[in-house]
């Protein structure tokens, strides 16, 4: 029996999804794309915070050249299954109720970058490797990066990056608005364990509101999305969470 592409671990409320192909750096087939996207959905329902990473030191070098040989021998609809199945795995992450963190190290390319894209929050480590490499192989991408990407980075940097295969490195990651910390690898499990902590500890109901504001905001105009903040705030402070916020804070005050 073949083991888990992806293996799923619950602590103090967050949960871990890990990539586990560290033999091919945790490439991307159409199996572990399956087993991610199922893995989210259920873990949305028990934990408060998700956290994604790599196993074997790496977050991800993309699709697996193996996979994508034997898919295109099979037609244009099986190689369409990988990317749209893949596709759905990241998609998802924005609709899901609770904080999504990835955590990179190592090798983070082409669908690996994608993923971190992808994800709410990014932690990096300093020394890691990072590119939407798909044209020093005379590819295009496929997994998101030519839309995710100019919305993170602007068109300039997000343009010649894709055209250059170019690797930057966690500072340069932060720079360009692709994650929220860089710190030294040693450093980065305690890093991540933190900021995962510290959003487990709050309200699901405000993050979850809060995440689908800014997502939902991104998808129109501005004022379009002060609308919609307006409307939340008010449904928000009007419920019981809001309400149990406000008389906390009023009697910590008063103290």
């Amino acid at each position: 029996m073949e083991p888990p592409t992806v293996l799923t671990t619950i602590a103090a409320g967050v949960g871990t999804l890990t990539l586990n192909r560290p033999e091919a750096m945790n490439a991307i087939t159409v199996g572990l794309a399956t087993e991610l996207e199922q893995g989210l959905r259920q873990l949305a329902h028990q934990v408060d915070v998700i956290v994604l990473r790599g196993a074997g030191g790496n977050f991800c070098v993309g699709g697996d050249f193996h996979e994508l040989e034997r898919l295109r021998a099979q037609g244009t609809d099986a190689m369409a299954g990988l990317f749209e199945q893949f596709g759905r795995a990241t998609a998802l992450i924005a609709e899901l109720p609770v904080p999504v963190i990835a955590a990179v190290e190592g090798y983070a390319m082409a669908g690996g970058f994608e993923l971190m894209q992808a994800s709410d929050i990014v932690i990096v480590a300093d020394e890691a490797k990072i590119a939407d490499n798909h044209a020093n192989f005379g590819q295009i991408p496929g997994g998101g990066g030519s839309q995710r990407l100019p919305r993170l980075a602007g068109r300039q940097r997000a343009l010649a990056h894709i055209l250059t295969g170019d690797r930057i490195r966690g500072p340069e990651a932060v720079a360009w608005g692709l994650a929220y910390r860089s710190v030294p690898a040693a450093e980065l499990d305690a890093d991540v364990q933190r900021l995962a902590a510290q959003l487990a500890g709050k309200s699901r109901v405000a993050l979850a509101r809060s995440k689908q504001l800014v997502y939902d905001g991104l998808a129109g105009s501005l004022d379009a999305g002060l609308e919609l903040e307006r409307a939340a705030v008010v449904a928000h402070i009007d419920g019981d969470d809001g309400g149990a916020g406000i008389v906390s804070f009023t009697s910590n005050k008063g103290a």
